[in-house]
């Protein structure tokens, strides 16, 4: 799984084995190690990857839920919390790993974004109204 996410992180920053090494001062042939399966990083060299990434050491090694595989790995606060469904009485019910995340809680106020092209964004009231107050502050 390391391997897997390292290949991807390095592909998707659009560099080579050797740019990689580089970047956080090992050899190219430790790199290619690691996409291989053949070791796995130290702990230092997780957190030069995990910073050099912008991703958490967690989501590096692969202890992430199931359904947040589909999409790779995620930058730090960025999350993928699943999937939810429409109940017969039109509620959803939110995961609770999003709600832990957002101190959310039985009565929390969510701001309900719509775009057509993109879908929905729930925004927990307190982030929205920071949001509104930046936006006033700047006139």
């Amino acid at each position: 799984m390391v391997g897997e996410n390292i290949i991807f992180l390095r592909k998707r920053n659009g560099m080579t084995q050797e740019a990689l090494s580089e970047r956080i001062n090992v050899s190219r042939q430790t790199v290619a190690k690691w996409e291989r399966g053949e070791s796995e990083p130290d702990c230092s060299s997780l957190v030069r990857l995990s910073t050099l990434f912008d991703v958490t050491i967690d989501a590096l090694v692969g202890n992430v839920e199931e359904d947040q595989k589909i999409i790779g790995v995620a930058p730090k606060g960025k999350y993928f919390f699943g999937m939810a469904k429409i109940n017969d009485d039109y509620t959803v019910k939110l995961p609770q790993k999003a709600l832990d995340v957002f101190s959310l809680s039985v009565g929390s106020e969510l701001a309900i974004l719509c775009d057509e092209d993109r879908g929905f964004a729930l925004i927990p009231k307190k982030q929205i109204t920071d949001m509104f107050s930046l936006v006033e502050n700047d006139k």
